[in-house]
């Protein structure tokens, strides 16, 4: 069976900063995207030729190999207090059925793969990586390391939907492990910031502040989204819109790490990966007519007979996260939101005051407190003439609630960011900032909020503020607990 080892990598070779680079990686991307496709249309034509081969084929041999490696969350026992605390990380301990051996097994091979991109760019001329060969390549990575994280300048089909991509690519690794969704959550922030950000992507540029949250937050959405969708497939008989080759393809890019493992493995007719998805299928039934119910756990146990070429298809239900866990803590924590806003600017910056376009990501961790990546954007006249120049705030920052039992909650916000003007890193300037605001909960998912912020340089002596009105949208139930 032929590999796609391509597909795991067509969203991650490193940008440089020179416009010619860039070029080059784009391209890039889309070639190894092409071979990709390629790489799994012979997978899965190779895939429907053993299929084909009747049970008396020479070629094959009586090989027993177990396929299934991955448990769940749902279908553990938790003990009664086990959510007192609902932040507790749990990936370094197994107390509720979490597979860690598998966990560190994927990881690695995840390692494995990076290193392997390395080596790859290593390998090609200079003036396509924009690499110094000369003992500079790590110094540029100690360099880029150092640095404060960026908002960077890449398309948007990267920042938010190719790092998120891969966000979840992480997500589904501890979540297929039988880790809850936070843990999977943290070990997604954990992947994205040291594996990625800080490790391999750091050889070409700075780490970029917005993928150092949207790769994991996003990837929390993508990733249980990724989780259910390929059960709902399984449950299929691994079938999608009545085809076993597009659902071949589907279960690839749900889960590359996984597929990746079981392809090594079958080239090396070894375990070399803890890799292969089986089936466990969780659900309530009724135990009395006072309307009591328990969970029923199915398990579901897929052998291979004969050369080990075919998967063995199952059905996989995916009930209610929270009914079966009892959890607290799942995605509906997370939020958006997107406002307009009026800055009011310091003489430093020799810009008129002006309207500004806002956006931010949350986690909301109680009613009583929620974390946010805010960006804003104006394009005010230069003091003085018409010209417009680009004005951009972005910050991290923390919002702390009152009267969080009722539907008006106000709230103080304390946090810090940089401030550019024409997109100037060198001029950037870095603020704190304070603010007051309100909170108007509408429904379980929706919500608006007005505050005002005074955002202050230390460095320069200067003070702006900033006035902002913006709607909210909650994922899942929204603010259900």
């Amino acid at each position: 069976m032929k590999l796609p080892f391509s597909s795991y990598f067509s969203f991650y070779l490193c940008q440089q900063k020179s416009a010619k680079t860039r070029v080059y990686f784009h391209s890039a991307r889309l070639g190894l995207l092409l071979l990709t496709i390629g790489a799994c249309i012979t997978s899965i034509q190779a895939r429907s030729e053993e299929t084909s081969c009747e049970v008396g084929c020479e070629e094959q041999t009586a090989i027993e190999r177990p396929l299934v490696t991955n448990t769940t969350i749902e279908a553990s026992v938790l003990d009664a207090d086990y959510f007192a605390n609902p932040y507790r990380v749990s990936l370094f301990s197994q107390d509720h059925g979490e597979n860690g051996d598998r966990l560190w097994s994927q990881t690695k091979s995840m390692f494995g793969y990076g290193l392997g991109v390395i080596a790859v760019l290593y390998a090609m001329p200079e003036d396509f990586t924009n690499w110094d060969k000369n003992g500079e390549v790590l110094g540029k990575w100690s360099e880029n390391v150092k640095e404060v994280a960026v908002w960077d300048r890449d398309v948007w089909y990267i920042n938010y939907i190719g790092h998120p991509y891969f966000g979840g690519v992480y997500y589904q690794v501890a979540r297929k492990s039988g880790y809850r969704q936070w843990d999977s959550f943290v070990y997604a922030a954990l992947m994205s910031t040291f594996y990625w950000e800080y490790g391999v992507e750091a050889f070409a540029e700075r780490p970029s502040l917005q993928d150092l949250v949207a790769t994991p937050v996003g990837g929390w959405l993508w990733g249980e989204w990724m989780y259910r969708t390929e059960m709902d497939i399984r449950a299929n008989g691994g079938e999608l819109w009545g085809s076993k080759g597009w659902g071949s393809t589907a279960l690839f890019l749900l889960d590359p790490v996984d597929s990746l493992g079981r392809g090594m493995n079958r080239l090396f007719n070894r375990q070399i990966v803890k890799a292969g998805t089986g089936y466990i299928n969780v659900r309530e039934v009724a135990v009395n007519s006072m309307g009591d119910t328990e969970n029923q756990l199915v398990l579901g146990m897929s052998f291979l007979l004969g050369d080990g070429s075919a998967d063995t298809e199952a059905g996989f239900t995916v009930p209610d996260y929270t009914s079966l866990t009892h959890d607290p803590v799942d995605y509906s924590m997370i939020s958006v939101g997107l406002g307009v806003g009026h800055v009011l600017l310091d003489d430093l910056w020799g810009l008129d005051n002006d309207v500004t376009g806002s956006m931010e990501i949350g986690l909301h961790f109680s009613r009583r407190f929620s974390a946010h990546l805010a960006f804003s954007r104006g394009y005010p006249e230069a003091t003085g003439s018409d010209e417009r120049i680009p004005y951009e705030n972005y910050s991290l920052n923390g919002q702390y609630y009152f009267n969080t039992e009722g539907n008006l909650r106000p709230y103080l916000a304390l946090g810090f960011g940089q401030q550019l003007r024409d997109q100037d890193r060198d001029l950037d300037v870095f603020v704190v900032h304070a603010g007051v605001g309100l909170y108007g909960k509408i429904t379980d998912k929706w919500a608006w909020q007005a505050d005002w912020r005074a955002y202050h340089s230390t460095r320069f002596d200067s003070t702006d503020s900033l006035l902002n009105l913006m709607m909210i949208y909650r994922f899942g139930k929204g603010e259900w607990y």
